[in-house]
């Protein structure tokens, strides 16, 4: 064999194998095309997926969730009252301007005078009743008092329906948290049995603040979502009071705006304690209150 003979072998060598990569290119597109199942013979297998998410995230996710069932969609915080004292509209304004100004008194008024009790609830959990009962004593307002414990006793039925169990498997059984929701739950279930005053009342705000310690979310997420909760409850109320359509409400709370205002609320009340919480909007409690004078009505508040 000469030397032509070995460049004739050399170039048919790499003929096939160019040929040879061609055919595993197509017969893999044709298997990626296929159900796993069909492309491995008709045995199927599981590809393990590792993501970055925690348990506590998941449980962010879920009490982010506007079909959490706490019956918010019920209460406008004081937005129908608003709206209904600003007839006719004043010159110079439009009613999505009057909301705007509403929506940043509302945040404001909910971060000074709950937020804190959240946060307490938060940082100590057995404290929880003490807080419930110093949140009613300094509501003097008592249509909010009626949507704030409406609304807690919901978030309480929640987490012993659907919360508790994956809670304990999570968290598992010492969890400080769960066991004061629980003593809670039950004092107030005995409460409502018994015809003497009990000082068990279920507000939204410390019973936030367990849950979302119960749930493993951090100090800063629960203070920033129940804000941020908040708002989406006023938006749905404008939809539904046709101050602006849905797309406009899903504008408002992906900017920036609505975030920097929640932010800086949260940061001006991060070290207020309970004892110090107030109202620094006094015309939110007359707009709430005169709710219920208001001739007709779609919420509850």
């Amino acid at each position: 064999m000469d030397a032509s003979d070995a460049d004739a072998l050399r170039e048919r060598v790499l003929e096939l194998e160019t040929q040879l990569q061609t055919s595993k290119a197509l017969l893999r597109r044709i298997e990626g095309s296929k159900p796993e199942s069909q492309a491995t013979g008709g045995r199927p297998f599981a590809v393990q997926i590792s993501l970055p998410l925690s348990s506590a995230t998941h449980n962010l996710m879920l009490l982010s969730d506007s079909a959490l069932p706490l019956g918010s969609f019920a209460y406008s915080s004081g937005l129908e009252s608003f709206l209904a004292h600003h007839k006719p509209i004043p010159s110079g304004h439009s009613s999505l301007s009057l909301f705007h100004k509403f929506l940043a008194l509302s945040i404001q008024s909910v971060a000074y005078t709950n937020v804190p009790y959240a946060l307490a609830a938060f940082r100590d959990p057995l404290d929880l009743m003490d807080l419930d009962n110093d949140l009613d004593a300094s509501t003097p307002c008592n249509v909010a008092r009626r949507a704030s414990i409406a609304q807690g006793r919901a978030l309480l039925g929640v987490w012993e329906k659907a919360f508790a169990a994956p809670a304990r498997t999570q968290r598992g059984e010492d969890s400080e948290a769960a066991a004061a929701i629980e003593v809670f739950a039950r004092d107030l279930k005995l409460g409502v049995l018994s015809s003497e005053p009990f000082p068990v009342n279920g507000h939204l705000a410390p019973l936030w603040g367990v849950v979302c310690l119960a749930l493993g979310l951090n100090l800063e997420e629960s203070g920033y979502l129940f804000l941020l909760n908040h708002a989406k409850a006023v938006l749905s109320a404008a939809v539904r009071a046709s101050v602006m359509g849905p797309y406009m409400a899903q504008t408002i709370l992906a900017g920036h705006g609505l975030q920097d205002l929640i932010r800086h609320s949260l940061e001006k009340v991060w070290f207020l304690q309970p004892e110090d919480a107030g109202q620094v909007v006094p015309p939110m409690d007359l707009w709430v209150g005169r709710h219920e004078m208001l001739y007709s009505r779609i919420f509850n508040s």
